[in-house]
């Protein structure tokens, strides 16, 4: 099994309502996301996925979240914009998209981590 890893940071903006302390308040963050991806497979130049090709579309879903306030999406509207959700958000566009790939269709989505800070991360998986 074999499993790639791209990572991609993007600025944005958040407050959790109702939670007790300082994270309450508007506050923004350099978040940082690491996709991985795996297969048993590798195409004919040995290759599971071209990492411009995984950067690139972790750039495209990243890009609804890059200096925004999370708040503001409608992707939020009901719920806190916290890391665990934006992880698993993530995940399964990562999922659809790769899923959407019909020339590599032996890729599956193994984990998404997202740090809101250097030393605090979410890592979000499906359970097999």
């Amino acid at each position: 099994m074999y499993e790639i890893t791209v990572e991609k940071d993007f600025a944005a903006a958040h407050r959790l309502k109702e939670y007790d302390g300082n994270c309450e308040k508007l506050h923004g963050h350099n978040w940082r996301v690491a996709v991985s991806i795996k297969t048993d497979c590798l195409n004919k130049l040995g290759l599971a996925i071209d990492f411009r090709k995984a950067k690139q579309m972790l750039k495209d879903v990243l890009s609804v979240f890059d200096h925004t306030c999370l708040n503001d999406l409608k992707l939020f509207e009901n719920e806190n914009p916290s890391c665990e959700r934006i992880a698993k958000h993530i995940f399964n566009d990562v999922k659809n998209r790769l899923l959407q790939m019909t020339d590599m269709p032996q890729l599956t989505i193994s984990k998404v981590t997202v740090w809101e800070s250097p030393g605090s991360s979410v890592t979000y998986r499906e359970t097999d």
